[in-house]
């Protein structure tokens, strides 16, 4: 992002910074699941404080639909806070953006943070609302824009706010996450390799058709597969399948091999009656599908052709489960391509969601080049969409 402002450029000493993060964190029974997240934003966020800014720091959590919605609190995410800056005075704000948290802006010290409460909690920030965005703009002197998971979201907080700032810069995270996309994945060393998974082919049409055009080797697997195999005449059982798009996964396939791409596709399934009947799982081929069946991971013979093309790539971009991950029978596919891609030489970039829960759970995340705090965003970035949030920033 050499082209744009950046938080490095900004004098903050003294003033109050607006700087909209991403804290979006899963959350239960009050204790945090994983707090990726949060860890992302204390570089930003010590940056400012060392340099005597007084941070005013925002986010939302879930979708509360403008509601206040207690088991969406920030609460939790204010004391992890407090724990990864130690020594930083970390306020929390009961309310959103009401009198006392105004009085609590107003208050703040240098090398101090004011966390708000979860910003959807107000009805006009899905709405891009004129007035929530002039009571965001009287808090602060400055707006910095750290939150790459909602760049593609044209939210209050993230663009209507941020117009009404003399300048917009980006932080140290949004910054990196540009780099890696951008400028890692849109110049990669080859072979280069994508591994995409998830519940829907309707979601990634747009990745998947801008990914057979970029990468040496395209691997699907998750629900999504079963619609790609079925556009290759290859049944799998009662398997979800989206019967609209086989032709849209024929022609993804159709063309990726007039370019020279391959296309890898599950060639063993772990399956059974339904998710619930988990513990009779057994391993299927693709070839010979029983039809009262369906499938809810990749199986072992899989895993090995997916590992072997992680071995072999210079640059790695990875985004989706292969199987219901969040069922233990059948996370096995999702934790070893995590392994794979971990243990291979690759660049590599994880984008979002449960993949970063399986790589997180597998414990090789440090060994991952770059884990992205965006998944949608990550994937409309890659397939070349206009994201409002990152229009929104000064140039130089």
């Amino acid at each position: 992002m050499s082209g744009y402002l950046s938080v490095r450029d900004l004098g903050v000493e003294g003033k109050r910074v607006f700087l909209r993060v991403d804290l979006n964190v899963p959350v239960q029974d009050g204790l945090i699941q994983d707090d990726t997240r949060i860890r992302k934003a204390v570089p930003t966020l010590k940056h400012l404080v060392d340099r005597g800014a007084r941070v005013i720091a925002c986010s939302h959590m879930g979708r509360p639909k403008g509601r206040r919605v207690p088991e969406l609190s920030l609460a939790p995410v204010a004391q992890r806070l407090r724990e990864l800056l130690p020594g930083v005075q970390v306020t929390f704000a009961p309310d959103v953006l009401g009198e006392g948290a105004r009085a609590l802006a107003a208050s703040l010290g240098p090398g101090e943070v004011l966390l708000l409460e979860n910003i959807r909690f107000e009805p006009g920030e899905t709405k891009g609302d004129a007035d929530l965005a002039r009571r965001i703009r009287a808090l602060a002197d400055c707006y910095v824009s750290d939150a790459f998971g909602a760049v593609h979201r044209p939210h209050t907080s993230v663009c209507a706010a941020a117009e009404l700032f003399p300048e917009v810069a980006a932080g140290l995270l949004l910054e990196r996450e540009v780099e890696y996309l951008a400028g890692r994945l849109g110049t990669p060393e080859r072979p280069y390799t994508a591994f995409l998974g998830g519940a829907k082919v309707s979601d990634k049409i747009p990745i998947l058709r801008h990914l057979s055009q970029k990468v040496n080797c395209l691997c699907i697997g998750g629900a999504m597969a079963y619609t790609f195999l079925a556009a290759r005449a290859l049944s799998s059982g009662h398997s979800r399948t989206e019967p609209d798009l086989v032709p849209a996964c024929a022609e993804i396939m159709e063309g990726a091999k007039a370019r020279g791409v391959d296309v890898l596709l599950p060639v063993d399934h772990r399956a059974a009656l339904s998710m619930d009947a988990g513990q009779d799982a057994r391993v299927v081929p693709a070839g010979a599908f029983p039809e009262e069946l369906s499938a809810f991971d990749i199986g072992p013979e899989t895993s090995k052709a997916f590992a072997a093309r992680a071995a072999a790539s210079r640059t790695i971009f990875w985004n989706g489960p292969m199987g219901v991950f969040e069922r233990p029978e059948f996370a096995q596919g999702t934790l070893d391509l995590a392994k794979a891609v971990a243990r291979s030489s690759a660049l590599s970039v994880i984008g979002g969601g449960d993949s970063v829960s399986a790589v997180m759970q597998a414990g090789v995340a440090d060994e991952i080049s770059h884990i992205s705090t965006g998944g949608g965003a990550a994937l409309e970035f890659l397939a070349g969409e206009d994201l409002p949030g990152l229009r929104v920033i000064t140039r130089r």
